[in-house]
């Protein structure tokens, strides 16, 4: 049992499926003759359409539907998607202008779907797309995160969607005003694409007068509450499921346009219809990440320990509001404001524009990446300027362990963290007090050689509550019924080792399942980093509802009271009876006795509070001075974890994490020009990055069990990519510090850095 349980490094049981083809992704089990659709999106980033018709397109040969914002309306669906709201801070209601399904008098971002075809097949469905008459008289595009510009939405004066602020403001000046020492800077964080490895799908189908939308998302409770507000459904009329996915990133955890076309469609013609997006169209329409600018700046008393902090944040939305948008930058972004520093006044402000881009929303860490590349920026360049060595100035102003447990400024009460012990081990595992040499070994090739530290802080996100369903079937197998939702995490290893460890059932006999309404009352999907930790609190609860019920039918056949039966080491026994069975034998024996009721148990949790997973990454870039390269040289990591239940594939998750945040800091920016228009429309021109981008990255664990659940667990999915944008960042700062430049901005592309590095020659001649 020990060797597939909690805290083994088990290997993941679904790859087998994955990796000989047996994956069921959503575009390989679309109903066979389903219709295909297609998009027709605007090619101008803002205009007024003048014209739309589809006449030619509806007559074009195996075309069956031709759908516009008209069609869809006068069908008497609902034309609004929804969206986060907040409340600005003097307490008005923030913008929520309506954003259709599809466009309806105005375009706003290229990309923006105006119709959809569907036809028997592709080919057919893309010709009649072509063959729409589509006229837009251009207006000016806005293009800058900044107040002005042409106007998008009525709704939103000089283009501010909202004006949120959290933190006592009258407090944090008097702090500034009264502090020894105050540094800034303003940091920006570019915009990046997603592009998960399998891009946006759906199909839908009608089966005995419900609606079926099978889509690649992160949840479907979520989606099927959409899909009854907006085509006027029951929920008794509409399932929802979620195949295997191939990552979503937060990327897929909202609803999109074309999921409520495709599901209309397919009631109206009473045939399956399906859609998949290829790569362009995922550039052009999939939610982008990041793209803020904020101007923050630190307060420290005469020992250099903070006293204050104050962020003025714009943070780009796109055209619309996205599902969570609003919420990203401000609401998750203040959990980990302060970070693991001991600081009480704090002030944030953050303002949303809109521009005549694609939406912005989650991306891995939603908000907390932010927030933390933001900070430790700014706590790095404060050491630089104060003279003061950075590891040291963060050791300064720690929260300490006994003061645990803190409540921060943010509202979050951070349970446990060790964070000065969690330091020492990365400056050991690093070499750190090797740096010198291999920095001087650098210079004598000609090459500049920097070593960043990111000390981050998660708070884990999401639903705190969810469900667990086990059924013993017939074949000796269990089903465990799960209401998070796997994107290619490893999910159906952790929760087979989890249940295994809890009840000794063997894990060849253990099935997974997710992602099906029907078969799922609810269920908070993946996101935030809460699978694995929630998932983990409902099953223990189920355990202990299935333990609870068996005993008063086994006391019975042990011949004891029901308050003897205990369950340990796998099996159910009692002190003075001879009888052990496992928990699969009392099924078993419960079903020859026609007690059907103790075949499937299930049980809800709710954690009492979140986790706070966090962490040091150290990395060292080497920059040609030639060329501008930046290679990131050697990456440590020394996380928080609390109790692994998987550590093979919690080092998978950083690993992952770690190359998306290369990947943002390095190679990847989106670019558009003046009218809108995308110029990294392709991965010829979009930079994602390669094998040879990333070194081996080294991980180590100093654990402090959280007290926020019975397993001392915290989240991991996204700790990865929280750390690694400043420790990339302060590298490239501490590599190019000495050369007199104070302040460099991702992304680190060989023509930026260059340009950088030609600049300070200049300067000097």
């Amino acid at each position: 049992m020990d060797k597939f349980g909690i805290s083994q490094s088990a290997a993941r049981i679904e790859d087998v499926r994955f990796l000989t083809g047996g994956g069921r992704y959503v575009d390989d089990i679309a109903p066979e003759g389903a219709l295909y659709g297609a998009v027709l999106r605007s090619d101008v980033a803002h205009g007024e359409i003048t014209g739309l018709d589809t006449s030619a397109a509806a007559a074009m040969p195996g075309v069956a539907l031709v759908l516009t914002g008209e069609d869809l309306a006068a069908a008497g669906v609902r034309m609004d998607m929804q969206a986060t709201v907040l409340a600005n801070r003097d307490g008005s209601r923030a913008a929520g202008p309506k954003r259709p399904l599809l466009a309806q008098g105005r375009v706003r971002f290229v990309g923006e779907p105006v119709a959809m075809v569907f036809a028997e097949t592709l080919a057919q469905a893309r010709d009649a797309v072509e063959a729409i008459a589509l006229e837009i008289d251009d207006l000016p595009a806005k293009i800058d995160p900044v107040p002005g510009g042409a106007t998008l939405h009525p709704e939103a004066e000089d283009n501010v969607a909202f004006d949120w602020a959290c933190g006592d403001e009258a407090a944090v000046e008097a702090a500034f005003a009264a502090a020894a020492h105050r540094v800034g800077l303003v940091v920006e964080d570019n915009r990046i694409i997603v592009n998960s490895m399998e891009p946006r799908g759906c199909y839908a189908e009608v089966t005995e007068g419900r609606l079926h939308l099978a889509h690649n998302g992160q949840g479907v409770w979520a989606m099927k509450g959409q899909l009854c507000r907006n085509l006027g459904l029951s929920p008794e009329e509409v399932r929802v499921t979620n195949p295997d996915v191939g990552g979503g990133f937060g990327m897929k955890a909202m609803a999109y346009p074309e999921y409520f076309v495709v599901a209309h469609a397919a009631r109206v013609l009473g045939r399956p219809c399906r859609w998949m997006s290829d790569r362009g169209e995922a550039m052009l329409s999939d939610n982008a990440g990041r793209d803020l600018v904020s101007d923050v700046e630190l307060a420290f008393d005469e020992d250099l320990r903070l006293v204050g902090f104050r962020a003025d944040v714009l943070s780009n939305l796109g055209a619309y509001n996205s599902q969570f948008a609003q919420a990203i930058q401000t609401n998750l972004a203040m959990k980990v404001m302060t970070g693991v520093y001991d600081v009480q006044h704090a002030y944030m402000r953050v303002r949303g524009i809109y521009t005549n881009t694609t939406q912005v929303d989650a991306y891995r860490g939603a908000g907390r990446p932010e927030a933390i590349y933001t900070l430790e920026r700014a706590m790095d360049h404060a050491a630089r300027t104060l003279g003061v060595d950075p590891w040291e100035l963060r050791k300064r102003c720690f929260i300490a362990p006994e003061q645990m447990p803190y409540a921060a400024p943010s509202g979050e009460t951070y349970d446990v963290g060790e964070f000065a012990r969690v330091l020492d081990r990365a400056a050991a595992e690093s070499d750190r007090a090797g740096f010198a040499a291999r920095k001087a070994a650098s210079a004598a090739q000609g090459r500049l050689r920097g070593q960043g530290l990111c000390y981050y802080i998660e708070a884990i996100l999401g639903d705190p509550s969810e469900g667990a369903k086990m059924v013993f079937e017939a074949d000796g197998t269990v089903t465990l019924y799960v209401g998070t939702q796997s994107n290619g995490q490893g999910h159906e290893t952790v929760f087979v080792q989890v249940l295994h460890e809890m009840t000794g059932i063997p894990p060849e006999r253990i099935r997974i399942v997710q992602g099906d309404s029907d078969l799922i009352a609810k269920g908070g999907g993946t996101g935030g980093s809460r699978s694995v930790t929630v998932q983990s609190q409902a099953t223990r609860a189920m355990v202990d509802v299935a333990i609870a019920a068996f005993a008063p039918f086994l006391a019975d056949r042990m011949g004891v009271d029901p308050a003897q039966v205990t369950f340990e080491d796998g099996s159910f026994r009692a002190e003075g009876s001879n009888v052990v069975m496992t928990m699969i034998e009392a099924a078993d024996a419960a079903r020859a006795a026609g007690e059907t009721a103790l075949l499937t148990h299930e049980a809800e949790a709710t954690l009492p509070g979140r986790s706070f997973p966090n962490g040091a990454h150290v990395c060292e870039v080497e920059i040609d001075q030639e060329t501008g390269v930046v290679a990131v040289d050697r990456y440590t990591v020394v996380d928080d974890f609390g109790v692994l239940i998987n550590p093979r594939l919690a080092e998978g998750q950083v690993h992952g994490g770690v190359v998306q945040g290369i990947g943002q800091a390095i190679t990847e920016h989106v670019v558009y020009d003046a009218d809108g228009q995308l110029l990294t429309a392709s991965f010829m021109d979009y930079g994602m990055p390669r094998a040879d981008d990333v070194p081996m990255i080294a991980f180590y664990t100093e654990p402090v069990p959280s007290k926020n659940n019975v397993l001392g667990m915290k989240g991991c999915g996204e700790a990865g990519t929280v750390g690694a944008l400043a420790a990339v960042a302060n590298a490239v700062q501490d590599a190019v510090w000495d050369l007199g430049l104070r302040k460099v901005d991702m992304p680190f592309t060989p023509a930026r850095v260059w340009e950088m590095l030609s600049d300070r020659v200049h300067a000097a001649e």
